[in-house]
């Protein structure tokens, strides 16, 4: 249901809430979260565009979390590359459709329900799981850093 650069957000913005005021190099941050390293510019431009990751310049420079893990959900991640679309109107631009058919209402209902389950679930909140997996990222990678 997610697309790739959502994956890919996802992925960079966990692994960015895993340590405190943790800066990561673009090359090691492709590197620890097998993102190929031109696509992860493209999706650290969206996340910065978005409010929720910063550029620090210079030696010991990166990329940071511009929030806190406890303000960003996974939908905000999400909307700041691709966002989910909602169907508003028919798709077919059926004039006589002048509200949502059944199916389509169908479908918009459960994009309104993973918007509001993706919204209830923080950074802060997957990185406090019990679970042994950390998500989206190797345990021993995690700890080592």
């Amino acid at each position: 249901m997610l697309p790739k650069t959502a994956e890919y957000a996802l992925r960079a913005a966990v692994w960015l809430a895993g340590g405190e005021n943790r800066i990561e190099s673009a090359d090691a941050l492709a590197e620890r979260t097998k993102i190929p390293r031109r696509y992860l510019h493209k999706v650290l431009q969206d996340l910065a565009r978005g409010g929720l990751v910063r550029s620090q310049p210079g030696p010991g420079g990166g990329y940071a979390l511009n929030r806190s893990p406890e303000k960003i959900s996974i939908l905000d991640v999400v909307n700041a590359v691709a966002p989910l679309e909602r169907i508003r109107s028919c798709p077919l631009g059926l004039p006589s459709h002048t509200r949502l058919c059944p199916l389509h209402r169908e479908l918009d209902q459960v994009y309104a329900n993973a918007e509001e389950s993706l919204k209830n679930v923080t950074l802060a909140q997957l990185l406090r799981s019990t679970s042994t997996i950390v998500p989206l990222c190797d345990v021993a990678e995690m700890r080592a850093v």
